[in-house]
Formats: structure tokens, C-alpha cells, sequence
């Protein structure tokens, strides 16, 4: 197939970072454009492999096949009969076709949904005297149709389950924090593994994925490098499945000792021992520096670094071997402001040197924190907007609150 525009959807906040990996993934050759919510990278077969493999920071890789206006299900249906689907699939394959919108006048998108399904089953039928099946999990044809007010698009979904999904993490159910996500944060950071970068440290790890992404990064292992492919199936990459093992290859000769160290806990024995397993089955436990210690007493594992934190905002911050997860208060009748302004103080005491990187849809943290920021980065975690803090953090840089300065000032 030709050079065709491949569309990368991430979250927003993130598209210059992904344009940046793009970049280093396949050079400055293809032409690309950033719109909000993703990349438009013009390339081939092989670059969408290329970036399946590598890409941390896109949602999937799409390729698309057909693009058109749409009033109703049955205009969708006849967009959906100008592509040949027997050019990817054979009738005995399986297929699945999820939607979005924006603003979309359809009343039903499972409707819209079903009439794609049908287009591609009454071409095969009408070519091969077969149709084939639907498969919700697995499927061989994975379809995104995305609607707005007055068009539609029709995309081949390449990467199949989201790029996010690295292949390590136990199915547990959503993780707080997703890969994609993590890897954003250490973009907007600018922590590439270098030693330059110097040390990373998350001191409420959680499930381990901001440790664990950056190990990865540290040892240049390929995010998609322990996960299958749903191009691995279709009819247009067979030609090219030999570059792809060979692209395989390639990324596992490439992995190696990390330059700097990594260090990660939580004040929960539970999550840190799930984070370490996690940790071996990304292939980084080697990596990682785990310790079961409070977030407000662990002091700094090395003289300067980088903390990354996605603050748990009332989880596993009470009392050390005692946090579960899973959205518990505060004990102890403890505020979130309070506790972040007992780790600002200590991060005053112990990390002199070092810069804080803080996740949170907390838009005054840095006033809770006492703290001012040098750097604020939007970012969504799924549907939350966020912002990323950046705290440089010196001796003293600290500001007590009012009451509290009154407090340490001398009585005559």
C-alpha cells in the first residue's frame, strides 16, 4: 500500500511530546502535522509497525480507509462499501468495530456500529460466498469509526488493544495511572534515562508504573517489545512480517544497563510488593531500587535527581504497613492539605537539589504545598484535567504558613 496518513490519537496535552518521539522513531523524513489529540504521521506499512513498537506515548496507531460526509447508518453503510475488505481480511477472519463522536446527530452508536459490520460482512459474502464472524476480544479486523457533527472516518485500528497496554501488568482491572501517562510525565520532564538526566525517584509508586516505565526508558526496551499486534493478522502486512521479526530483533539487541538509578516505594507493604512483580515481569526489576517506607520520612536516595509522583490523593498515605488502595480516607482525620505541606517541609529538609515533578487535578496544590512552582504542564488522566507541577527544590523553599510563622516568631 502507499504512504497514507496514519493517525496517532493521545491524550491532549501530549501531542508535542509524541511529535518529538515520532521524530526519533523514524526520523525526520515523513511529513507529519499535530492537531488537538494526536499526530497525523504520513507513512508506510513499516512505519506503522515502527510505531506500534516504539511509540510510549500514542493511544493506537490507525491507518485510515475511508473519509466522507454522513447524514445517517446508511450513508455510513455505503462509506463503509468503498473500501475492498478482502484486501485485509479473508472471509474466515473476525472483526470488531467500536465508535466516538463529537457532536455527532446519531441516536445510536452501537446502530452505527453494526451497520459498519455490515458493509464489511456484504462485501466478502458478495465476493467470497462467506462473511465473517464478530469476535468483542480478540478480533482479526479491529475498526474505529469516528463520527463528528457532519463527517466520518473509518479507521484500520493497527495496534488492536491500547498501546498503553504493554503486555507486563497483571489483569487486575484499570490501573489509576496508565503507561501512556507515565511516559508523558517523564517526557514533560524531559528524563530520558541519561545519565545527565541523573536519578528518578517516586516516593508513592503505587502499582510501580512510573518506576517502571522509566526503567524501560533507562534500558531501552521497546514499550511494545512483551505484546501482539492486531497487524500481525491482517492481509496487508504479511509481506512484511519478516522485517517485522527482524524489527523485534533489532529492539531486543538494543536493550541495556540502565546509567542512572531508579527508586521507588510506597508506605504500603502491599503496593510495593505488587509493584516489584510487576517490575519482574517488565523485565526492569533489576532496575528499580524498591523500599516499603513513608513518602514523608524516606530521605533522598542520592545527593540530586528527579521525583516524579502521582500524589494518591488519600490513598496509601496513612500510617506505614497499614494502606490498602483502593480510595480509603485519611486517617486520622488528616487533610490532603496537611500532608502536603508536611512533604513539602521535607522535601525542603532532604531533597535540597533535586526538581519535584507533581501530578494533580488540583489546580492550588503549589499553595497547599507552600511551594512555588517553575513549571505547570496541562495533562488529562482519562477524563481528569490535570496539571504537572514542577518545583525546584532549594533550601528553604518552603513557605510557612502565616499561623505558623507567627508561631516560631520569639514573645518579648
Amino acid at each position: 500500500m502507499p504512504t497514507t496518513a496514519l493517525f496517532l490519537p493521545c491524550a491532549a496535552g501530549v501531542e508535542e511530546f509524541l511529535a518529538a518521539e515520532c521524530r526519533r522513531l523514524l526520523g525526520d523524513k515523513p511529513r507529519m502535522e499535530t492537531a488537538r489529540g494526536g499526530v497525523t504521521v504520513y507513512g508506510d506499512e513499516r512505519d506503522a509497525m515502527r510505531l506500534n513498537l516504539g511509540c510510549r506515548l500514542a493511544q493506537r496507531v490507525l491507518w485510515p480507509v475511508a473519509h466522507g460526509p454522513y447524514h445517517d447508518e446508511h450513508e455510513l453503510y455505503e462509506l463503509a462499501r468503498t473500501v475492498c475488505w478482502g484486501d485485509w481480511i479473508t472471509a474466515r477472519q473476525t472483526l470488531r468495530v467500536d465508535s466516538t463522536a463529537q457532536r455527532s446527530p446519531l441516536r445510536s452508536l452501537n446502530f452505527a456500529n453494526l451497520r459498519i459490520k455490515d458493509a464489511v460482512c456484504d462485501d466478502l459474502r458478495e465476493a467470497t460466498g462467506e462473511r465473517p464472524s464478530v469476535d468483542t476480544r480478540w478480533p482479526d479486523l479491529p475498526l474505529a469509526l469516528h463520527l463528528t457533527a457532519t463527517h466520518a472516518t473509518l479507521y484500520v485500528d493497527l495496534s488492536g488493544e491500547a498501546l498503553f497496554k504493554r503486555g507486563w501488568r497483571e489483569a487486575k482491572g484499570e490501573a489509576p495511572l496508565k503507561e501512556t501517562l507515565a511516559a508523558a510525565m517523564l517526557a514533560a520532564a524531559g528524563w530520558q534515562g541519561r545519565a545527565e538526566d541523573g536519578p528518578l525517584f517516586d516516593p508513592c509508586c503505587g502499582a510501580g508504573t512510573i518506576a517502571i516505565e522509566a526503567a524501560q526508558i533507562a534500558c531501552g526496551i521497546a514499550p511494545g517489545s512483551q505484546r501482539r499486534f492486531a497487524f500481525e493478522k491482517l492481509l496487508p502486512f504479511r509481506p512484511h512480517l519478516a522485517a517485522w521479526r527482524q524489527m523485534q530483533a533489532d529492539a531486543q539487541a538494543a536493550v541495556h544497563a540502565p546509567a542512572v538509578p531508579i527508586f521507588a516505594g510506597d508506605v504500603s507493604f502491599r503496593m510495593t510488593d505488587f509493584a516489584t512483580r510487576n517490575a519482574e515481569r517488565a523485565g526492569v526489576l533489576h532496575a528499580i531500587d524498591f523500599k516499603t517506607a513513608d513518602a514523608l520520612q524516606r530521605p533522598a536516595p542520592a545527593e540530586r535527581g528527579v521525583l516524579m509522583m502521582n500524589p494518591p490523593y488519600g490513598e496509601r498515605i496513612d500510617a506505614k504497613g497499614t494502606g490498602q488502595g483502593g480510595g480509603q480516607a485519611f486517617e486520622g482525620g488528616g487533610s490532603p492539605a496537611e500532608f502536603y505541606a508536611q512533604l513539602a517541609t521535607h522535601w525542603k529538609r532532604q531533597f535540597s537539589g533535586w526538581t519535584a515533578w507533581v501530578l494533580s487535578p488540583d489546580m492550588k496544590l503549589p499553595s497547599m504545598m507552600r511551594l512555588k512552582e517553575s513549571r505547570r504542564v496541562p495533562m488529562w488522566n482519562g477524563p481528569i484535567e490535570c496539571r504537572l507541577f514542577r518545583f525546584d527544590l532549594v533550601a528553604g523553599s518552603a513557605r510557612p504558613a502565616p499561623a505558623a510563622r507567627a508561631a516560631e516568631e520569639p514573645s518579648d
